[in-house]
């Protein structure tokens, strides 16, 4: 692990956030020289960012946290393009309506995280949309096309990979990364914009950036990637059986997010507590030594301390005392996620399978059949062993709900109107 001097460098390294750097020893001078400011890329092509885009979002708080300035560039003209990279095929067009109502949920996505404002190190969030929908084809080829060499191109292999595969990439996604190279530029300028960071997929686009802004405006660019993370298992970050795991919580409840974290493999703790929590290094180690059954009490500190930056510490502790009575105490907790069903399907009785599907319980009947068979399901507490058991008004507790279990940790509580 490099020595780096700069309590940014420092912290991201110690905490595992650095997969690949332009040059080390030239960005630690820098942040020990004066504030910098750096950025990183989103897409608008959802209302919401998940699980996936957190570790950028933490990535830009330390940024903060030790004094310098983050900017969080919004991809308003990019994503009418789509960035292709690593993509089996071209993504759907949005129109610009679409990508504004996404820009705004996005948003408060980041406001838990960063202070934003107007002085020396406040964050911005920025939308490329502002120079990008303005440019003009000719000057710009110009200008900038001239800088890039299609032979290059070609070999990066984001774009190399979907021509391997004989797969189509349309004009349109090429120009991507020459846009997000312009982007780089247009920060410099702008902001005094230095750095760009984002995930290591992103590297060769970052270092078209770099070149760039040397060539036109001999600028000393630098660039940062995080490693793309998976779980223990495999599984990609931020997406589970059950969908998305979104940061908004009109999208994904508190308590559904909490849940997540909670349920986090034995042997992601450490580094999961490292990279989304702001717990001390030695709090940290001391929660990653602990085996057995005590580990289950370092996942519950896991998704409470990221549930609390994310959704605030009351939000984070009713999430986890709903956890601790429905899983202690087998008690009914008003603050599971709830649906609601007409009182009238109720009566004329709904297949219990179709109801695990509906409620998200499980992704088909098949599936829901397959739990009822290894004794997961049950209804208000009760285990079902019959795949052909209606729910009906008979099923509504003296609450007026009916509660759905599927194992020991995901509930679902159907209220009839």
């Amino acid at each position: 692990m490099p020595e780096f001097k700069s309590d940014f460098l420092r912290i991201l390294s110690e905490r595992g956030f650095i997969h690949q750097t332009s040059d080390e020893a030239g960005l630690d001078e820098l942040f020990l020289r004066e504030t910098v400011t750096a950025y990183i890329g989103f897409d608008a092509t959802a209302k919401s960012l998940h699980v996936g885009s957190l570790i950028q979002i933490m990535m830009l708080h330390w940024l903060q946290r030790t004094g310098h300035r983050p900017i969080a560039l919004m991809g308003g003209g990019t994503s009418m393009i789509g960035d292709p990279s690593f993509k089996d095929e071209a993504r759907k067009l949005l129109t610009e309506d679409v990508i504004a109502d996404n820009l705004a949920g996005i948003r408060r996505n980041f406001e838990p995280y960063l202070a934003f404002g107007d002085g020396p190190t406040d964050a911005a969030m920025v939308n490329n949309a502002d120079w990008l929908l303005d440019i003009k084809y000719v000057p710009f080829l110009r200008d900038v096309g001239r800088h890039f060499s299609v032979n290059r191109m070609l070999s990066f292999d984001s774009v190399r990979l979907r021509l391997d595969r004989e797969q189509s990439l349309s004009f349109l996604e090429f120009n991507y990364m020459i846009l997000q190279a312009y982007d780089f530029v247009e920060l410099y300028r702008r902001f005094g914009c230095r750095l760009q960071m984002g995930g290591s997929d992103q590297w060769g686009n970052i270092v078209n950036g770099i070149e760039l802004g040397r060539r036109m405006d001999d600028a000393s660019l630098f660039a940062l990637t995080s490693p793309l993370l998976t779980t223990a298992s495999g599984a990609k970050m931020g997406k589970t059986a059950a969908g998305a795991v979104w940061l908004d919580p009109e999208m994904l409840s508190p308590y559904d997010f909490w849940q997540y974290w909670r349920n986090t493999e034995d042997a992601d703790v450490g580094r999961f507590l490292r990279l989304y929590t702001t717990l001390p290094m030695d709090e940290i180690a001391r929660l990653e030594a602990l085996g057995g059954a005590e580990v289950n009490e370092a996942k519950k500190i896991l998704a409470t301390e990221v549930t609390a930056m994310l959704h605030g510490r009351t939000a984070a502790e009713e999430a986890a005392e709903t956890a601790r009575k429905t899983f202690e105490e087998g008690a009914l907790a008003e603050s599971l996620p709830t649906v609601s069903i007409e009182r009238a399907r109720l009566e004329g009785g709904i297949g219990l399978l179709s109801l695990f599907v509906e409620t998200g319980l499980a992704g088909s009947n098949g599936e829901a059949r397959r739990h009822v068979k290894g004794g997961a399901v049950r209804i208000n507490d009760d285990v079902v062993d019959d795949d052909r058991r209606m729910v009906t008004t008979g099923d509504i507790t003296a609450d007026d709900v009916i509660k759905l279990s599927l194992g020991k940790k995901k509930h679902m509580l159907v209220r009839p109107q």
